[in-house]
């Protein structure tokens, strides 16, 4: 009986183990397939009681393998996305394009009941992106293989394990000047990573058939806003200096060559457009899952640690 059981791609990140707590609870068995058992299944493993969670093995484009694992399951959701592209094939084409093309033929082939995708906000107007390229051709694949899939377009996802506030506060705390490019002013609607799980949770629980949803936080601010946030609640001041835009280009194409890039030529094309609801679709407000988390509330709750004296700060 496939009722109840659910299959994760990507379950090992922020929203992936958050989801997999929600999704437990509510008594779904979950499967999580990772690439590396050995780094990531004790993470997966602390996330629900014995026996709601299994981890398997596997390289994405094992076709054989993951056939095996859709004949088991009627939900299937991919969470997998990257930033930047590395070596061994992890191409923006390889993992937002050409996997979710063949995931969404097998769903259809294995007439899965839900086949939910997690794409990214903002990606039809930011065209000269190969990052936002790569994720907008996947959609329209994925939707033209299975045309009841449900996508959701978030804004910036943000939590205590995130890459954004985190890495943000790092460079805020050890740098004297911070770069701010397009003079700070694009817009983001961040959204917490459990108002996202919600969300996600929502559209399996229930039976709505909607393309796409855009999934938003309750806030609009801009980057350099949301910088000033952070400052605030990390007890520092720093100058924050507009980048011309050749120097930041230069400064962009010199970070992509190291192996964790603080922001990449990619990147910064992305910043050029704000990313917040389009009006083109429904959003998570429209569908009776309102974004109920502040940022500065929630980031509150952990920006200590970047703080002098850490968890003892005042």
């Amino acid at each position: 009986m496939k009722e109840k059981n659910c299959l994760i791609f990507g379950g090992s990140g922020q929203i992936g183990r958050n989801l997999i707590r929600k999704l437990t609870k509510n008594n779904y068995r979950v499967t999580v397939v990772t690439r590396s058992i050995h780094q990531k299944s004790l993470m997966i493993k602390t996330q629900a009681n014995q026996g709601w969670i299994d981890i398997v093995e596997a390289n994405i484009f094992e076709e054989k393998k993951i056939r095996k694992l859709l004949d088991n399951t009627d939900i299937c959701i991919n969470l997998i996305g990257i930033l930047f592209e590395k070596k061994r094939g992890n191409t923006f084409q390889n993992i937002h394009n050409l996997f979710p093309t063949i995931l969404s033929k097998l769903a259809k082939e294995y007439s899965l009941k839900k086949f939910i995708h997690l794409s990214a906000l903002g990606i039809d107007q930011a065209i000269d992106s190969k990052y936002a390229k790569s994720k907008l051709d996947g959609e329209i694949n994925i939707l033209k293989n299975f045309p009841n899939a449900t996508i959701l377009r978030p804004s910036i996802v943000y939590s205590i394990d995130d890459g954004f506030t985190t890495k943000f506060m790092t460079l805020l705390r050890r740098l004297p000047v911070f770069p701010l490019y397009y003079s700070g002013k694009t817009k983001f609607m961040p959204i917490h990573c459990s108002d996202l799980t919600d969300i996600i949770c929502d559209v399996i629980f229930k039976n709505d058939n909607l393309s796409v949803i855009e999934c938003v936080g309750p806030e609009t601010m801009s980057f350099r806003e949301i910088l000033d946030k952070l400052l605030i609640l990390i007890d520092k001041k720093r100058f924050l200096l507009p980048f011309p835009l050749p120097i930041a280009t230069f400064t962009a194409k010199l970070f992509q060559l190291l192996p964790n890039p603080l922001l990449t030529h990619d990147q910064l094309k992305l910043l050029k457009y704000d990313n917040i609801t389009s009006g083109k679709y429904k959003t998570n407000f429209d569908i009776g899952v309102p974004s109920t988390k502040f940022f500065d509330t929630e980031v509150k709750k952990y920006c200590y640690m970047w703080k002098d004296g850490g968890q003892f700060s005042k």
